[in-house]
């Protein structure tokens, strides 16, 4: 498990950990008291210890509680070793949490400068000092320093997500779908990578020019669908498909062409969905947000069944004008 994975633990799920951890450390306390691991010496050991005390380091940071993760980050460092490249990582996201200003923080960055001038292919602090560029908003050196990384690991999904958002955020939106294509390379059943590629197109749509923004509409339904057809209750997937479908209705409500009646281009690029094929994904689309958000559970975010339920409510508001 990537430690940007850890990072996006639930609030609640960083509270309940947090909760647990003087517990975890009387329990462990045993375990890998030295940097000289001697396996007969020591109490049986496994990888989700040592990521379990990963996770409470993560949810204490969370939560304000920074004497239990230094706890935490102390164990760590004692199995491992302070020149673990894992270790070294977690290390300078606890400096970075506990920094009490940016004069802090450019002091932790100038630590990152120094253990890659060393070790340039140290992954988990180049990833660290990307971070820290982009809180301390130097988002043109986190792109910079985000492009060098993938020369290196060109099949690095979480970069390429990363630098398709650094991308978003600059209003760079051709770097941004190309940045997702290239996960959909690495990836291409991932289905919430193609939500998110038809998110990026969808506000493309919204931010270009009125000529370019039938086809990069199209082209986001187009992702949405695949989304879709890859998991059947994606709640973002048909959002975005209901999002985009309603656009594309309003702009061009007068299209005649049958389902079959697609037109052609020759320059390569996929045609314009038809009037009736989109109306069709819109009422597809409208359907399965009302079910997903009639049956939802613990499991769906309540953010985004919000977000579905006022989608739902101004499309009907819409239509009783």
């Amino acid at each position: 498990m990537s430690l940007s994975s850890l990072l996006r633990q639930s609030n609640a799920e960083a509270l309940s950990l947090s909760q647990q951890t003087a517990q975890y450390l009387r329990k462990h306390a045993s375990t890998g008291i030295s940097t000289i691991h001697i396996p007969f010496l020591s109490y049986p050991e496994s990888t989700d210890v040592w990521l379990m005390y990963e996770k409470l380091l993560l949810s204490c940071l969370r939560t304000g509680d920074d004497k239990a993760a230094f706890n935490c980050l102390e164990k760590l460092i004692d199995r491992f070793g302070a020149t673990n490249e894992r270790v070294m990582g977690l290390r300078g996201l606890y400096q970075e949490a506990v920094a009490k200003d940016d004069a802090a923080l450019e002091r932790v960055l100038q630590e990152y400068d120094e253990v890659l001038a060393e070790d340039t292919v140290n992954t988990p602090v180049a990833k660290r000092r990307i971070a820290l560029l982009r809180s301390l908003s130097r988002t043109t050196e986190a792109i910079d320093a985000l492009t060098e990384l993938l020369e290196s690991s060109p099949t690095d999904i979480e970069a390429w997500t990363e630098l398709s958002d650094l991308y978003l955020s600059q209003n760079l939106f051709p770097q941004a779908v190309f940045c997702l294509e290239e996960v959909l390379l690495v990836a291409p059943n991932a289905w919430n990578i193609h939500a998110q590629l038809g998110e990026v197109l969808y506000i493309s749509a919204m931010n270009g020019n009125e000529s370019s923004e039938g086809r990069s509409l199209a082209e986001a339904a187009r992702r949405f669908c695949r989304s879709v057809e890859l998991c059947d209750d994606y709640l973002r997937g048909y959002y975005g498909l209901k999002l985009t479908s309603d656009r594309m209705l309003s702009t061009n409500p007068n299209d005649t062409r049958s389902t079959g009646q697609v037109a052609t281009v020759d320059n390569g690029e996929l045609p314009v969905l038809p009037t009736a094929v989109v109306r069709r994904l819109n009422e597809q689309a409208t359907f399965k947000l009302a079910e997903i958000t009639r049956t939802s559970n613990s499991s769906c975010n309540v953010a985004d069944i919000n977000a579905a339920k006022d989608l739902l409510n101004r499309s009907t508001q819409r239509k009783q004008r």
